[in-house]
């Protein structure tokens, strides 16, 4: 089902969703004084829409940086006669106290506000306004929520001398809270206390109290017929706590859990205190004590183990007091606990760390809450992606996904999740995942990259790219990841590794694109990083991988692109050429590059006389007899001064050396080049080469074009055949062999 739901196209429903929010003035709203969104008075919308267009834009607004955030957004939800609210779901810096006031006239049932840090104590009084419609609520780690701001004296003079104080507010509960099942205060700050808090509430059926401490819990009895949830994550239990909770008989889910990284803990489980859970506690489905040390061994010995197929029946069980068990539970919590490794766990799903399947089920159920447990749950999925293959990839892949938009901003599940994609996205994987999926993928990797300057991290996400086909896959967030990455090769201080990386997917990006996109890349300042990258390992004296993709990178973003060889020139490109060349007068892939991308500029007529000095022809005909890679570097400086030839005698402005020498040391190379070479080089059009054919201002340059083409056709007709008919190339060389300017040999070739 997994494949499946990750191969559907997006509903309707979605995609209309995400439209309008991303352009609310073209769709419901329009902008009143230039500034702030209305509602258009002819819109009326069903809580169904309404709360998808809030979840989706905290949604957008937390996980895509191109997304801009708008300050009256939730007032368009403030008039429940145009726009109806029922269950949201807020989180983190998104959502401040006027928002949450605009919307006080809405009948929520349900409001979720995880981590809202921005929310004061104004907001408790705002939660008033929904008293009589709430089921479900959860403050989960809102840590100023119980602070009000104090302004001792009041008077204008001194209140710079004293700025606001944070009051913590002592007097508000849950009074008239009548239809209020569903609670949930994780993190809940100290000093609330949390018996009054809840005493008015009538029938609690789910009650989350992650981190809290509390010494006396007895005060929960008072719902012992109605709660049937009930989370203590990270309490520091006792003897008194496992009394209260033995006596809630409701319950179906108890979760005692615990980081056992987090503080000292002196509560140990023990056989008794599982014997009494599964004694009282009759309808329990559900049970998760992760964390916990045993005092005493719980396990069956193996000697008594039913051995054989593993199995989930409560009798066999190797944990002995869940013998005791009516039937297996749906969830047991295990995680960082012994008793996961055990043959015969009575449970459909556990949490642990034995196998993918424990691994996969811990990332699943704490992703929302418990970031520090789940960055280690995607670490040891790491080392199985790593070193085993995955059998649940689609899961796998879509659990680290979740967890790195939901915890942005934690250092280590950005570490973490962005090493396992890199391990999930490689080419083993490739066949099982949709595009869907992959785009997926690439959106978290970038939104990675853009918050964490963290070498790790970046290191992580740049190698994670080189897992996709560049730049076919990467095509629909092309300025993005262009961005992303001259901004890490920008950087003052670098990583060699990422350096190399992001130099070569630089490189691969804008190979074989439209010139479009590699004039944007341009105007991003691409071919000055490149320049920079150049000059920095020629200080250094280093021709490496860095060095060589530079240059490939700019021969590929000049391809038929004048604007790109200007910036070259205007850049002082020639003069690294110059320096290059003699510092590493034997790296051939250096100079073949170097040269490719010279003939680009040469391409451009407005270019050309910023090439005709004495210092640069005779640097293009010493290189004509270069034997570098093959006839390439040979063919290129060939390339270039039959461009330059092409003008035309009145274009030759130097005196040395003569035009007449030149031509003599062209000719003399192309007639060493074997016709049969196979080559180095993609064109992606002939239109630069054909140029040369119709003309009778210099033969010599007719005749390379000539041998281009001719070699191009007949090494590799499968791809130039099509190209050179499509451009035009035969009328073009059937008019040249009547041309009588043109030589004999030039003609056989053409003919």
């Amino acid at each position: 089902s997994l494949k499946m739901a990750s191969d559907s196209p997006e509903s309707l429903m979605t995609l209309c969703t995400d439209y309008c929010l991303r352009n609310l003035e073209g769709t419901l709203c329009y902008l009143l004084d230039n500034e702030t969104l209305r509602l258009h008075p002819d819109i009326f919308l069903p809580s169904e829409i309404c709360d998808k267009l809030v979840n989706e834009y905290v949604e957008l607004v937390k996980t895509d940086s191109i997304f801009e955030p708008h300050e009256s957004f939730f007032t368009l939800f403030s008039d429940p006669r145009s726009t109806r609210l029922a269950r949201i779901h807020l989180r983190e810096h998104i959502v401040q106290d006027q928002d949450l006031e605009a919307i006080r006239k809405q009948d929520l049932i349900e409001l979720y506000l995880t981590n809202c840090e921005k929310l004061t104590a104004k907001s408790l009084q705002t939660l008033v306004s929904f008293s009589h419609t709430l089921i479900s609520l959860s403050l989960f780690g809102c840590s100023n929520i119980f602070y009000e701001e104090e302004n001792p004296g009041g008077c204008e003079d001194d209140c710079l001398v004293n700025p606001t104080r944070q009051v913590l507010v002592k007097d508000f509960t849950f009074e008239g809270f009548s239809r209020l099942r569903i609670l949930n205060l994780g993190r809940l700050i100290e000093g609330v206390n949390v018996e009054t808090l809840l005493r008015p509430l009538a029938s609690l059926a789910a009650l989350d109290l992650s981190g809290i401490q509390l010494n006396d819990v007895a005060f929960l009895t008072q719902w012992k017929d109605s709660l049937v949830s009930l989370v203590l994550y990270n309490m520091d239990l006792s003897e008194e706590h496992i009394q209260v909770i033995a006596q809630l008989r409701k319950l179906r889910h108890l979760d005692i859990s615990r980081d056992h990284l987090s503080s000292y803990y002196k509560f140990k489980l023990t056989r008794r205190v599982l014997n009494l859970f599964v004694e009282n506690l009759v309808n329990l489905t559900s049970l998760d004590i992760s964390g916990h040390t045993m005092l005493e061994n719980c396990t069956i010995p193996s000697m008594e183990e039913k051995m054989g197929q593993t199995s989930i029946e409560p009798a066999k069980s190797s944990i002995a007091p869940f013998r005791g068990l009516k039937r297996p539970l749906q969830f047991l919590g295990l995680f960082e606990t012994s008793l996961c490794r055990l043959t015969h766990i009575p449970a459909y799903k556990v949490s642990g760390d034995k196998n993918e399947e424990q691994v996969l089920n811990a990332i699943e159920a704490y992703t929302e809450h418990r970031p520090e447990i789940t960055s280690r749950a995607i670490n040891l999925l790491f080392d199985i992606a790593r070193i085993e293959r995955c059998s649940q990839l689609l899961r796998a892949l879509q659990l680290v996904i979740t967890a790195l938009k939901c915890h942005k901003d934690d250092k280590n599940i950005q570490v973490t999740g962005s090493a396992a994609l890199f391990y999930l996205t490689n080419s083993e994987y490739r066949m099982e995942q949709s595009v869907k999926l992959r785009r997926q993928v690439i959106q978290v990797v970038l939104n990675g990259m853009e918050s964490y300057q963290e070498v790790t991290v970046q290191r992580n996400c740049c190698l994670t790219l080189c897992n996709f086909s560049i730049p076919e896959e990467l095509e629909f967030q092309y300025r993005r990841v262009n961005e992303l990455l001259l901004n890490i090769l920008n950087q003052s201080r670098q990583d060699e590794s990422i350096q190399r990386i992001a130099v070569h997917l630089c490189n691969a990006l804008v190979c074989q694109v439209d010139n479009d996109h590699k004039e944007a890349v341009g105007k991003m300042g691409f071919v000055m990083t490149m320049l920079k990258l150049i000059q920095k390992k020629l200080a250094d004296k280093m021709c490496d991988q860095v060095m060589e993709f530079s240059w490939s990178a700019l021969w590929n973003i000049t391809d038929e692109t004048p604007d790109n060889c200007e910036m070259f020139l205007n850049y002082s490109g020639m003069k690294l050429f110059l320096e290059c060349l003699k510092e590493f007068p034997e790296k051939q892939e250096l100079h073949r590059n170097m040269l490719g991308l010279l003939g680009n500029v040469a391409e451009v007529k407005e270019l050309r006389p910023q090439l005709m000095t004495s210092q640069f022809i005779s640097v293009f005909s010493n290189l004509l007899e270069s034997k570098a890679d093959g006839i390439e570097v040979s063919y290129n400086a060939c390339g270039v001064l039959s461009h330059i030839m092409f003008d035309g005698l009145e274009a030759w402005g130097i005196c040395e050396p003569h035009r007449e020498e030149v031509v003599k040391r062209m000719w003399a190379a192309i007639q060493s080049w074997d016709i049969n070479s196979r080559r180095n080089i993609n064109y992606r059009s002939f239109e630069p080469i054909l140029r040369l054919l119709p003309q009778g201002i210099s033969p010599v340059s007719q005749h390379w074009a000539t041998w281009a083409l001719y070699n191009l056709v007949s090494v590799y007709p499968d791809k130039y055949c099509p190209l050179l008919i499509k451009e035009g190339g035969i009328p073009l060389l059937k008019d040249m062999i009547k041309m009588a300017s043109a030589r004999q040999e030039t003609k056989e070739m053409a003919r």
